[in-house]
């Protein structure tokens, strides 16, 4: 995202706070206002000191002027640092919140091609660099070039030739900060993108530490993850060198001004010394004091500059996830109701890469109350094809039918309604055993919930846990992979949808409970249309109908006697497993 389009996308978010920016701009205002005065007051005070002696009464008073300035300036700072944490923390906030709910409506294909480690950068630290750089720093930049103006015009009204003097050097600074600025643009682009991508390395790398080490990938892991360390330090030693060298040069710009202010404010002292309208060492001092408060911004803005183009390519980089094509809203489409689970399949196609055919010319008719196996090598389009039944994925070429329904005119909510799902992989979310087991149905009874554990043979196990059923999983509850599996088949159990898919949905069971879980689901499916996609082929051949598929088409179709008689593929999938 460009630099213009990602400043646009931030003011569409500073919008809804443009009260409290307008009155952190009223503060900041206020703020310049006490900060100009003091200098004022403070050379008048010095004219008070002179040769004749001291004048006490206006003396007094000026220092007065200057502490009730001072006050007011330190006041104002408290009030507009308050405003501006208010805005930048709300704006992140919102930042996140709309990254969030965006990757929930993110088509399945957006995130099976990125690392997830780098879409959790993008929601959690790109967001926080943007607050902490870009928002904190608005009210920074325009204190400062509200200061800028403010002192080059009392300048200008005090004695307009040294304000030239100074004027005239000004473009010096702009153009050295201008210089820098792009640079570092680029170069902290490239830092947040090389950051991303070492921090979803890792984020892999730990979420599979045991497969790491199962194939012994702990050294080829240590020189990719230095390779990308490295090309992380290169980036941001060159991002570190540009934002560095802005202060530098800024200070040389500001020693310049100050010391054309001190040779030509001197020289006018002395040249106007006796006159009606002298320049008094009194007006040099304010001078020299409103010298130092021009030049200060010039430092401030120049240490905002680096961190403002960071959080720039952060920004860049949330606003165009935040900007990404949503998967098609079907809220106006018609809700499927209770399904009686009849599934019809035409003709369909599907492929996750165009040039790559996966699933093609697949033809399927269940009735309502069927059980359908789906056996085949890895790589065959077992799973796909329940992704297609789900919907998290669109078919290519023709038609997956519900009921008479097409998928496709109907609610998703409706269809994975009356689904319910075991897969090999569990999900189980950081919360009790019975908020993981209710979560389908929260309103059930503790009498179901116990009932559904039971017949998922979990009710046992559950027991033994700490707390039982209130027991909090990731902290006081340790599970084993079978354990985590048990209670998934549990909270399927314990919604009876009329329509099941289990997906390898015993792989991590041990023999025996197994058998216990299998009896529990041929209760439960006695009635329901299920889909049952399993590697070991003695989970299948009590299936009403079994489809035997390979390289994405349906090879061989039948029961399980009928299909060993028959001497094909099938038969070659079982003998694999089971001798003769």
């Amino acid at each position: 995202m460009k630099r213009r389009e990602t400043l646009r996308g931030l003011l569409r978010y500073l919008k809804p706070h443009l009260p409290v920016f307008i009155l952190a701009i009223l503060c900041a205002l206020a703020v310049v206002a006490g900060q100009l005065l003091s200098p004022f007051f403070a050379g008048k005070a010095i004219d008070c000191i002179h040769a004749g002696g001291i004048d006490w009464g206006p003396l007094k008073n000026h220092l007065i002027a200057i502490g009730i300035s001072s006050a007011a300036a330190m006041i104002f700072q408290w009030i507009l640092a308050v405003l501006s944490n208010r805005i930048a923390y709300r704006v992140l906030s919102a930042l996140r919140k709309d990254a969030f709910k965006k990757v929930e409506k993110l088509p399945l294909k957006y995130i099976d091609n990125r690392p997830y480690g780098d879409v959790a950068s993008v929601i959690v630290s790109d967001a926080e660099t943007v607050s902490e750089g870009l928002l904190l720093g608005f009210t920074q930049l325009f204190t400062g070039i509200v200061t800028i103006a403010g002192v080059l015009g009392i300048m200008l009204a005090i004695r307009w030739e040294i304000a030239l003097v100074v004027f005239c050097i000004t473009p010096l600074s702009f153009f050295v900060a201008r210089f820098i600025a792009r640079r570092t643009f680029k170069s902290y682009r490239a830092q947040v993108e090389a950051r991303a991508d070492e921090s979803a390395f890792a984020d892999e790398m730990i979420a599979g530490l045991k497969v790491v080490k199962a194939f012994g990938r702990e050294k080829k892991n240590e020189q990719i993850f230095s390779e990308k360390n490295e090309a992380l330090r290169k980036t941001s030693l060159k991002a570190v060198f540009f934002s560095s060298t802005t202060n530098p040069s800024t200070r040389f710009v500001n020693a310049l001004v100050y010391a054309a202010v001190v040779l030509a404010g001197g020289y006018f002292v002395i040249s106007t010394a006796g006159m009606g309208v002298p320049f008094t060492v009194g007006g040099l001092t304010t001078f020299l004091q409103y010298a130092n408060q021009y030049t200060k911004p010039f430092n401030e803005i120049s240490e905002v500059v680096a961190e403002f183009q960071s959080a720039l390519a952060s920004a860049g980089r949330i606003l165009t996830l935040i900007g990404e094509k949503e998967e098609p809203s079907d809220e106006h489409l018609p809700s499927l109701g209770r399904a009686q689970g009849a599934v019809k399949a035409e003709d369909v196609a599907f492929s996750y890469d165009p040039e790559r055919e996966l699933i093609k010319h697949f033809d399927l008719d269940v009735a309502p109350g069927m059980r359908v196996a789906i056996v085949g090598p890895t790589g065959c389009g077992k799973t796909t094809f329940i992704g297609l039944l789900m919907r998290f994925y669109d078919v290519d070429e023709g038609a997956i039918y519900v009921d008479g329904h097409d998928v496709r005119s109907i609610t998703r909510a409706s269809l994975r309604e009356n689904i319910g799902m075991v897969l090999q992989e569990t999900w189980l979310k950081t919360a009790t055993v019975r908020e993981n087991l209710t979560m389908g149905r929260p309103d059930c009874t503790e009498e179901e919930m116990i009932a559904a554990a039971k017949a998922a043979k979990a009710h046992s196990f559950i027991l033994r846990l700490p707390k039982g059923y209130d027991t909090l999983l990731g902290e006081e509850g340790v599970l084993s992979e079978g354990q985590k599996q048990l209670l998934c088949i549990a909270r399927v159990m314990l919604c009876r949808p009329p329509m099941l898919i289990l997906d390898e949905a015993t792989s991590n069971i041990d023999t025996r409970t197994e058998k216990l879980v299998q009896e529990a689901f041929a209760a439960l499916m006695k009635g329901r249309t299920s889909f049952i996609v399993a590697h070991r082929l003695s989970t299948v051949q009590n299936a009403d109908l079994i489809l035997v598929m390979k390289d994405g088409k349906i090879i061989e179709r039948g029961r399980h006697a009928d299909l060993l008689a028959e001497g094909g593929f099938y038969k070659e999938l079982y003998y694999a497993q089971f001798a003769k």
